[in-house]
């Protein structure tokens, strides 16, 4: 079954991505901090789109009732982003250090725009925290109990 990551979902990621790499361009701390974010950050994006954001995919379908045996393959996916859940949530913490040092560097050189960008990437992975991943793992567990998994 072809699983599609929400298309707001893809798209906030490709935004948060392209105001990254413009900040990797820039000159002096800002840039360096920059570097630092998307050294971390893009593993774990990954591993995001790989598998824990794809489930959210068929969310709308189940919450209309709508289950069929080939959204079963969902479960790899959602079984695999509850094992690695620890380790995402460590990386978060990882991207949210660089994440303070990158809105540091910016501010002392009047980079706002990484500024802002470093608290809408805060408020990205508090969201995915708090909403996205867990309702992911639901998705599975809802599944497992509808199929006779």
């Amino acid at each position: 079954m072809q699983l599609n990551i929400p298309t707001p979902l893809k798209t906030e990621h490709e935004e948060l991505h392209a105001v990254l790499v413009k900040a990797t361009k820039e000159a002096g701390d800002t840039g360096k901090a920059a570097r630092s974010v998307a050294e971390i950050l893009h593993p774990h994006f990954v591993k995001e789109e790989e598998y824990a954001l794809p489930p959210l995919g068929i969310l709308s379908r189940l919450s209309q009732g709508e289950v069929r045996p080939e959204m079963k393959s969902v479960l790899t996916m959602t079984d695999k982003l509850k094992r690695d859940l620890p380790q995402m949530l460590e990386e978060h913490r990882a991207i949210l250090d660089a994440l303070d040092k990158l809105a540091d560097a910016a501010r002392k050189e009047g980079k706002m725009e990484y500024v802002k960008f470093s608290g809408d990437l805060t408020l990205h992975a508090q969201t995915e925290e708090e909403v996205l991943y867990p309702a992911a793992i639901l998705v599975g567990e809802y599944l497992k109990v509808k199929l006779h998994r």
